[in-house]
């Protein structure tokens, strides 16, 4: 290649979005396509991915591993709850838990995950980790998919500034033969699959460098057995937790019912509004309004024996306005909150005020003209 055009090549190399960027989203694209319920994000650093991940309504729980704990500490808030997430829990339950620690040990709070990413981790160890990395992430830990994503050292002449290595605190970096040849020998050891592809494309003409970052997706051949995970399990602990957060669900009885309580009470208010504007429509036609006022006396004469019957349609008696459960029960948030109609009725037991016989929601009109 053209000195004078290699020259021009290395000022002009500008990704869009940021390579970190589109590693990121590779690995949100994986999950989206994999539907992983346990995730665990080894060299996390300053907690992004994982604060990606953490919007992921397939995703469960997420940790983070890094050896850096003073790094992790700094954007670990960005992980926590916020207000919205108690005002509106979410269906599924999230823990999110940030781990003190080396890839190199093995600690039984990392087993059991689905997927393992390892993004711009393995330039980083020492020669002694990275000889322990194989065994503690593919032989202990033994998710389903590993992501493992590195420097091409064969991108790094078309990159302007970088002499050696692309960052100072790079122990190697490897070409793509390099990079191919450990991950094969990783997956023929411990029966995983390996897949080859990378982001940050090179410029036209100049293919055969790949991708500015490679990446190596790992798919277990085998399902891994409870006595296998067991028997390896370490006797205690080696890394120190700095921070967990357990979000809001709808899984939790307690939150699951605030959520019931304000939905059915809400429903109920927009059926009584509805209920009072047509009553209202019929006041001011006298016509119309005397059609209207003996079906209100022929409730007034079973007030005292049923209240409302199962399935009645919500009628307004003096100074009261009664909302069947089954026609709140039928709205598609209030049943897909609760179920079963049983449950509807356990949940709003006490919090709710209720007809006599506990069929129908009860509001008093008269109180509440005088509020306003």
């Amino acid at each position: 290649m053209d000195k004078n055009f290699k020259e021009e090549l290395t000022q002009i190399i500008k990704f869009e979005p940021p390579l970190y960027k589109q590693r990121y989203q590779f690995v949100k694209d994986l999950v989206e396509k994999y539907k992983p319920k346990k995730v665990a994000d080894l060299g996390c650093a300053d907690c992004s991915l994982l604060w990606m991940l953490k919007f992921c309504s397939c995703i469960e729980v997420l940790a983070g591993l890094d050896i850096c704990a003073n790094v992790m500490k700094e954007k670990m808030h960005t992980l926590s709850p916020l207000p919205v997430d108690y005002l509106q829990p979410s269906e599924r339950s999230l823990t999110v838990t940030l781990h003190h620690g080396s890839v190199a040990h093995k600690d039984p709070c990392m087993l059991g995950f689905d997927l393992v990413t390892c993004i711009e981790l393995i330039e980083h160890l020492e020669e002694s980790e990275l000889k322990k990395f194989p065994e503690v992430v593919f032989g202990f830990m033994a998710p389903s998919i590993v992501v493992i994503s590195t420097p091409n050292s064969e991108f790094n002449s078309l990159l302007p500034r970088v002499m050696l290595y692309r960052h100072p605190d790079h122990k190697f970096e490897w070409s793509q033969a390099e990079f191919q040849s450990w991950a094969l020998e990783i997956a023929r050891c411990y029966d995983y699959s390996v897949e080859f592809t990378g982001v940050g494309h090179p410029p036209t003409g100049m293919e055969k460098v790949g991708f500015c970052t490679q990446i190596g997706v790992f798919f277990r051949k085998y399902p891994q057995t409870g006595e296998s995970v067991q028997s390896e399990k370490p006797m205690e602990a080696v890394y120190k937790t700095v921070f967990k957060a357990v979000y809001p669900s709808l899984k939790d009885e307690k939150y699951l019912q605030n959520a019931v309580i304000n939905e059915v009470i809400f429903t109920a208010q927009i059926i009584k509004h509805r209920l009072m504007s047509k009553r209202e429509e019929y006041s001011d036609d006298p016509e119309r309004k005397s059609r209207f006022q003996p079906s209100m006396d022929c409730f007034s004469d079973y007030l005292g024996k049923l209240v409302v019957e199962k399935n009645m349609e919500p009628f307004v008696s003096g100074n009261e306005v009664y909302i069947p459960l089954t026609t709140i029960f039928s709205f598609p948030k209030v049943n897909r909150l609760c179920g079963t109609f049983e449950k509807l009725c356990k949940l709003i037991a006490g919090k709710v005020t209720l007809s006599s016989d506990g069929s129908a929601v009860m509001f008093n009109i008269e109180h509440e003209n005088e509020e306003n």
